[in-house]
């Protein structure tokens, strides 16, 4: 298939699943509200069921900088945004994972109920040859995100419509316990403009998946 090219979740399933030897890193990139997360999620558990222990899924929201750090830079209420990550953790992670020469690699998870990153929450084990890479900005065309492009043996962009976006943003904050002034001040000002930089200012994927259908 040519690079760029429109497919759906089986395909992408097929593809994902020509693995050898070699340890791949798959980036399932797309806006906030895209559906990356369940996405991940579903192809991870594909490829599981099909060869037990082949698949395993890291986040890119663990590298979330902590509020004792976005505080004092004036940066808590864009935290989401790419300057709220700590890239180059990020990066020397993917690489740990590439280098395929430890038994298992302690992964950090962000709990969404407290919105804190936590150490070392996760763990993949050696016997995982495909690592599935999903996150807002792992395709950003600019530094030092466009650092990472280069480790990732395919990408896919999840497109999503803007209004459909919106609708689901607005659902997931609603779960919080926010006000409906708070949730749309979080969705205009932050989520939707995020989410529409990865839309405009990422690089081309391999692959391209229409997130407005169930995943």
């Amino acid at each position: 298939m040519a690079k760029g090219i429109t497919i759906d979740l089986g395909q992408l399933q097929s593809l994902v699943a020509e693995v050898g030897r070699n340890r791949r890193l798959v980036a399932i990139a797309g806006a906030p509200g895209s559906g990356k997360s369940t996405l991940t999620e579903n192809l991870v558990m594909h490829l599981n069921a099909a060869r037990p222990g082949i698949a395993a899924a890291l986040p890119m929201d663990g590298y979330h900088f902590d509020d004792r750090v976005l505080v004092p830079r004036g940066l808590r209420p864009r935290k989401g945004a790419p300057e709220t990550f700590d890239v180059a953790g990020l990066r020397h992670m993917l690489k740990r994972l590439k280098d395929d020469d430890e038994e298992e690699v302690a992964v950090p998870v962000f709990d969404r109920d407290i919105e804190i990153s936590r150490a070392a929450a996760g763990l993949v084990p050696r016997a995982a040859r495909i690592i599935v890479v999903e996150g807002n900005y792992l395709l950003l065309n600019r530094k030092p995100w466009s650092d990472l492009y280069a480790v990732f043996d395919m990408t896919v962009m999840i497109r999503v419509p803007i209004d459909v976006l919106r609708q689901r943003l607005m659902a997931r904050w609603e779960g919080y316990g926010l006000s409906a002034e708070d949730i749309r001040s979080k969705v205009e000002t932050n989520d939707l403009p995020n989410g529409l930089l990865v839309t405009q200012d990422s690089s081309p994927a391999d692959y391209f998946l229409q997130g407005d259908e169930p995943l």
